[in-house]
């Protein structure tokens, strides 16, 4: 009996030692799969409501995204909340790579912009101080003319539709009347108003009579090629600022939202709070997210490189500086011209206009400034005709006219349009296949796990086993977690826009791609030829073989007189030559006047030696 028993005491103890354990396991199962560590993350990542999580999870739960067999911390509600988060997040992701990019293109556009109104504005000063120091009696008159002319360049850079070549015709159109009859012409300056018909005469004919030679045409070229390029980089820099206002902000499809929760929050639902997405299943789906994007980056690269080739051309030999410093050059010359061939211009003038000058033309001037020399054109040598460029012992009296050498700019000025524009490149390099490495970045770091278990968007795997796509809509055929139907028609629409901003550009300078970077410096290094200071208010002053050869441009440039209107010959002289009146320094009788020469011209000799 008691051998019988015993093995049914056995049985029954076996029996309930075994549901013991069982109960245990099952105590310790759902302890393992409870919602606590799932109510954290969904409070912390503020995805939404606390109330919306159960404490437990559910056996009979009906989700769309998340679907898996078993246990569930996760519900329709949740499902809805996770898809606002994923959005969210994925937006500030993208506008947080963009972001420096943005700030980049942003900023270097103000500096930029900033960087020509402060060349513009030392431009325009140091042409005033020209006309206020040397050509006192047009300056009043004059510098309002000034001001346009400087108003409109500044307006060109800024992208309004100006003609750089009209504008700098108009300057000198206007200043043709005030330069007849205050310095050809001065003791004729009281008997004519500029808003006369004769004033309108002298504006209309300028270009026909040509009283400034080549230097205004010269001014022109040069102010629109360097001008150009530089209103161009400013209109390419608002133009990259659209196009990441665009991307920035681009919608996502309701199918890439759903892959991006399966991504970052299905493993949530398993009680998974802090498992990692495999790299490779990231960048199928950022890569499936983000096609639309990425064929942003071929157009974007071209526009990149435009914008290195545009820095170069305006600031490359510092063209743009060069530019704007030589106006006043330009406008010195132009007046030295017009002074030297006034016979001619007058003779000219009298015929179209029928302005007489009343008065004897070697009368001095009536005004307060002072003549320095009067040279008349019957005490000239025969080679010195006025139709003729003038002997280079005549121009040497002129020379105290030219109040400043060319000016270089500075190197070690801190407004230097070169030192920002290398600046810019450095850091534009970083940025030109943004668009293509857009979604590696958002794949990097603490979002992923390359290595050990990761989420493959099913389950916790060693590795992920799908294969990796390219980039581009057409790569996404093969995507394994993507189902790409069609292009963003937002992104569509800034593609088109890109492209073709970039063929207007080519189009505008064709030259573009045929130009190089200029020479690298580092810091402290100076180019050969070059000075390293320069100040604001003189400038930089170059060699004096400089000065040599600009004492050439002012005569030896071209004719006078352009078209003739009436078919009379331009080189007929008047009965009585007039005189060639030049404003400048004090003399009050010929032989002071003549001492005064000697002693400028020896101090400017004195000055080319020095230099």
């Amino acid at each position: 009996m008691s051998r019988g028993i015993c093995p049914r005491v056995n049985s029954c103890g076996s029996f309930w030692i075994l549901s013991a354990v069982i109960f245990a396991v099952n105590v310790i199962d759902v302890d393992a799969y409870s919602c606590h560590e799932v109510r954290i993350a969904f409070q912390l990542r503020q995805v939404g409501p606390l109330h919306r999580v159960p404490k437990t999870p559910g056996t009979d739960v009906d989700l769309l995204v998340c679907k898996h067999q078993g246990p569930s911390c996760c519900t329709r509600k949740m499902e809805e909340s996770y898809q606002l988060a994923v959005k969210r997040e994925t937006l500030h992701n993208i506008q947080s790579y963009s972001y420096e990019l943005e700030h980049l293109i942003s900023g270097h556009s103000d500096a930029f912009q900033d960087m020509f109104q402060y060349l513009l504005s030392f431009s325009q000063g140091h042409l005033s101080s020209l006309l206020e120091g040397t050509y006192s009696s047009v300056s009043r008159h004059a510098l309002p003319h000034v001001n346009q002319l400087f108003s409109s360049l500044s307006l060109y850079l800024r992208g309004a539709n100006v003609s750089v070549e009209a504008s700098v015709h108009q300057f000198f159109n206007n200043l043709f009347p005030l330069v007849y009859t205050r310095l050809i012409n001065p003791g004729i300056e009281g008997s004519m108003m500029m808003g006369s018909e004769m004033g309108d005469c002298l504006r209309m004919i300028r270009q026909d009579v040509n009283p400034f030679g080549p230097h205004p045409d010269v001014m022109a070229q040069e102010l629109a090629g360097a001008l150009g390029a530089g209103r161009q980089l400013g209109l390419a820099l608002e133009e990259g600022l659209e196009v990441m206002n665009a991307t920035e902000n681009v919608n996502m499809s309701k199918e890439c939202v759903k892959v991006l929760v399966k991504m970052v929050y299905c493993s949530h639902c398993r009680g998974l709070t802090l498992i990692k997405p495999c790299v490779g299943y990231c960048l199928n789906v950022m890569r499936g997210c983000l096609a639309s994007l990425s064929e942003l980056d071929q157009p974007w690269r071209r526009y990149t490189s435009l914008l290195e080739q545009l820095t170069h051309a305006m600031a490359g030999h510092h063209s743009l500086e060069l530019a704007l410093l030589g106006v006043r050059g330009h406008v010195n010359e132009a007046l030295l011209y017009a002074q030297l061939h006034g016979p001619l211009i007058t003779a000219t003038v009298d015929k179209v206009c029928g302005l007489s000058t009343g008065e004897p033309p070697s009368m001095q001037p009536t005004g307060p400034e002072v003549i320095t020399s009067t040279v008349t054109s019957s005490s000239l040598p025969p080679s010195a005709a006025p139709s003729q460029p003038l002997p280079e012992q005549w121009l040497g009296q002129l020379a105290h006219l030219r109040s400043s050498f060319p000016l270089k700019p500075s190197k070690n000025n801190k407004h230097n349009l070169r030192t920002l524009s290398r600046e810019f490149l450095m850091y534009l390099q970083r940025y030109k296949s943004f668009f293509a490495a857009l979604p590696e970045m958002l794949c990097e770091g603490e979002n992923v796990v390359d290595d050990s278990t990761c989420w493959s968007g099913d389950d916790v795997v060693e590795s992920y086993t799908g294969r990796v796509v390219g980039n581009g809509l057409h790569a996404q055929r093969q995507n394994p977690e993507v189902n790409v139907r069609s292009p963003n028609p937002t992104l569509a629409e800034v593609k088109e826009r890109l492209e073709l901003f970039n063929q207007e550009t080519q189009e505008k300078f064709p030259k573009l791609g045929q130009m190089g970077a200029w020479d690298e410096l580092g810091s402290g290094e100076t180019e050969e030829g070059s000075t390293t200071d320069c100040d604001d208010e003189d400038g930089c002053q170059a060699s004096g073989d400089g000065q040599d050869h600009t004492s050439h441009t002012a005569s030896s440039g071209g004719k006078p007189i352009g078209r003739q209107p009436g078919g009379d010959s331009p080189h007929e002289n008047p009965s009585k030559p007039p005189s060639v009146k030049v404003i400048g320094g004090s003399a009050s009788a010929s032989w002071a006047r003549s001492w005064s020469l000697a002693l400028l011209f020896a101090a400017l000799c004195l000055q080319w030696t020095l230099f």
